[in-house]
């Protein structure tokens, strides 16, 4: 059985950690942005905010990678497609992510490179 943080604080910046890649819809890399400035004030601090915050990180690395390959794509059209599923796994994955952080589990996307250990 794997340990759930009991830490309300933990579990709340844990779950920023997830849900700062939002501002990706601001910002450009604001997915890569938010994630890295919670993890990078916060690690230190709780040992839960340093594993999401990497688990985070290497998940919005991994999308942007695969979304400039699909903006590249566009030229042969199959990128249109590629593009609205990437955006929308993402955004699926990120809320997922939040809501297990915020109930205290360790959250693993389903694939995400390691670029972070």
């Amino acid at each position: 059985m794997e340990r759930i943080i009991d830490n309300p604080d933990e579990r709340t910046w844990g779950m920023l950690c997830h849900l700062s890649a939002l501002a990706g819809a601001v910002i450009p890399f604001g997915n890569i942005i938010g994630p890295l400035i919670v993890y990078s004030v916060k690690r230190q601090e709780y040992g839960f905010v340093e594993d999401q915050g990497k688990e985070a990180l290497n998940f919005q690395i991994t999308m942007s990678i695969l979304l400039i390959v699909s903006a590249i794509l566009v030229v042969i059209v199959i990128g249109i497609f590629l593009l609205i599923a990437i955006g929308l796994l993402s955004l699926i994955f990120t809320v997922i992510g939040a809501l297990k952080a915020n109930q205290g589990e360790f959250y693993r996307y389903p694939f995400n490179i390691r670029f972070l250990k």
